[in-house]
């Protein structure tokens, strides 16, 4: 293993900040790569790529056996004691289980793809979920990295993998979705079967294309998961660890193999049994959303057509493609729901490595400055962004997709958009909390409370869905109570844990009243600027909604940050973070901001 490379480690809020500015390029990609492709495919499409997304995630976490997350606290702890000859040694180990876990894992996936499909009432989900069976194996292989980089606190070797799997998933994606549905389209004008089926309408048309270009796209993820896998193996061979010589030999003498393969487990099936059950909601959510709408409209079909009267008929939608239809238009308000989460979630993960180690050498003060920083700036991104999400949630879908296939289904995502905006927070909370959990050894808790909350989710998305009048919106309530119980359960404990004395004022009150400004800010200049603006249309784009939602934001997030430092919101540490942090820090101090 090279080393010809100083070491590189980055301070937890540093480190934050790299794997968050990461992962909000990659959701911006992400959201991009959706806006052609639900454009492409129409919500019934998107409804087939997701939900072969649903169950990808909890095979990819059994297949991951928690082994990141436990390679990066063993390595932290290892590097705080100076341990670097079984720093290595867990790489190694690590690099074999992981092979073991990433065929086993693929294998699973192709086992479950038709009883999934067929529980959940979408079978032609399964060439998606065949498509992206690969990728499986090449995850690990790259967390392999991932784990290792991050327990040294350098995270820019995973936010720059990333970024390379989000640019390779775009590309190859969207070329082979367009490919398959210029396939079909041709078929059809020649008269022959589009994917084996005989169609004669442009709606029988478009059911036979959708499964394959899903399953098209679908493909462009794995070659995003071999372009990122790639990245991490050839920068880790030239650039190695920045573990020296003279390290190494004075270094203790590391412990057997079987040592350290019983510790990664050890760390890791906590983990992997919360992030599990996390997972398993979601592909659970996936099958009880497709299943329950079926079911409910098999007796309610009339109703239901009659509800969505303008969209049935605008999409040209098959009676069958009904439940489909709406859980794809339930699965694009999801695009902005998950990526607050996404981005408030490396919080958590780069709290890992500080707080294990502060938990290793007994640091109380480095523990309690840990933890409070994460659950506030956590706050402090996620209910702005989440309200502002709510408030403008229906310029914000026009916006995306106004033209295409999917253009008719923005009035039934929006709401359901706005009511996820505006509890984001309770999500956003959830994961750093897990993780901090398990970086001070009581990862059973989270396993607890997400358990109670997917059982919670379960039985509710049965009701509320079952209702006519509320259909896919009853899908909302379910998640709003699974999350209000996660994160009742786990602040209380991570509190009692740590014996960290939570600034309420500063963490919650504060955020919470300068939020609720920035959404009337939002929702305001809104109004006034759509008013005002002359109605201009590029193409079938209006230029209109684009400018005075980008007004919008802006003036949302200047009220936001005045209000923040007027009412003394913002400490001087949460601006050191930022880049050039301590000379605005420094300017800001000196103008009576901060302290």
């Amino acid at each position: 293993m090279a080393n010809n490379t100083k070491r590189k480690s980055q301070s937890l809020l540093n480190g934050a900040m790299v794997l968050a500015a990461a992962t909000l390029i990659v959701k911006i990609i992400g959201i991009l790569y959706k806006i052609p492709l639900s454009n492409m495919v129409g919500a019934v499409g998107r409804g087939y790529f997701d939900s072969a997304y649903n169950l990808y995630i909890p095979v990819y976490t059994i297949s991951m056996a928690g082994l990141p997350v436990a390679i990066s606290k063993m390595v932290s702890q290892q590097m705080a004691l100076k341990r670097y000859r079984d720093v290595r040694l867990t790489f190694k180990v690590a690099a074999r289980l992981f092979l073991i876990t990433g065929i086993g894992g693929t294998l699973l996936l192709l086992i479950l793809a038709y009883p999934y499909a067929y529980l959940a009432k979408s079978l032609e989900a399964i060439p998606a979920i065949l498509a992206i069976t690969p990728s499986i194996f090449f995850c690990c292989i790259m967390s392999i990295y991932r784990g290792y980089y991050n327990g040294m606190r350098n995270m820019t070797p995973t936010a720059m993998s990333e970024v390379w799997e989000a640019v390779g998933k775009v590309v190859f994606g969207l070329a082979c979705a367009k490919l398959s549905i210029s396939y079909g389209y041709s078929r059809f004008e020649q008269g022959l079967t589009v994917y084996g089926k005989t169609v004669t309408t442009q709606a029988e048309l478009s059911s036979a294309i959708y499964p394959y270009a899903a399953a098209a796209a679908a493909i462009g993820v794995t070659v995003g998961t071999i372009i990122g896998m790639i990245y991490m193996m050839i920068l880790h061979k030239v650039k190695g660890d920045g573990i020296t010589h003279a390290e190494l030999a004075a270094s203790p003498k590391p412990a057997q193999s079987s040592t350290i393969v019983k510790a990664l487990f050890g760390l890791a099936v906590p983990v992997v049994a919360s992030s599990l059950v996390f997972s398993v909601t979601n592909l659970i959510d996936s099958m009880t959303i497709q299943n329950r709408l079926a079911t409910m409209i098999e007796g309610n079909l009339d109703y239901i057509k009659n509800l969505y009267s303008v969209e049935l008929a605008l999409s040209n939608v098959l009676d069958e493609d009904i439940p489909k239809y709406l859980y794809g238009a339930y699965t694009m308000s999801l695009d902005f729901k998950n990526l607050i989460p996404s981005i408030t979630m490396t919080l958590g993960v780069s709290a890992i490595p500080a707080l294990s180690a502060a938990w290793a050498l007994k640091d109380t003060k480095a523990l309690k400055s840990s933890v409070e920083s994460v659950l506030r700036v956590t706050m402090m991104f996620s209910l702005p962004a989440g309200i502002g999400m709510g408030v403008l949630a229906y310029p914000i879908l026009q916006m995306m997709y106004e033209t295409g296939k999917s253009a008719e289904a923005v009035s039934i995502a929006a709401p359901i958009m706005a009511a996820y905006g505006y509890t984001i927070f309770l999500i956003s909370l959830s994961q750093p909390m897990t993780n901090m959990l398990q970086a001070l050894g009581k990862a059973k808790i989270p396993v607890i409370s997400l358990s109670i909350g997917a059982i919670a989710k379960v039985i509710t998305n049965y009701i509320f869905i079952g209702m006519p009048q509320l259909n896919i919106n009853g899908a909302v309530v379910g998640t709003v109570v699974c999350y209000t119980i996660i994160v009742v359960i786990n602040f209380v404990a991570l509190i009692r844990t740590a014996r960290v004395k939570i600034d309420y004022m500063s963490v919650f009150v504060k955020p919470t009243v300068c939020s609720v400004l920035c959404g009337v800010a939002a929702r305001t200049s809104f109004g006034i600027f759509n008013a005002i603006l002359p109605e201009i249309y590029k193409g079938d784009h209006s230029v209109t909604n684009i400018l005075a939602t980008a007004i919008a934001v802006v003036f949302a997030v200047i009220i936001y940050f005045v209000s923040m430092l007027l009412v003394n919101g913002i400490v001087k540490e949460d601006i050191i973070m930022l880049p050039k942090g301590e000379k605005i820090a420094k300017t800001l101090a000196k103008y009576g901001f901060i302290g």
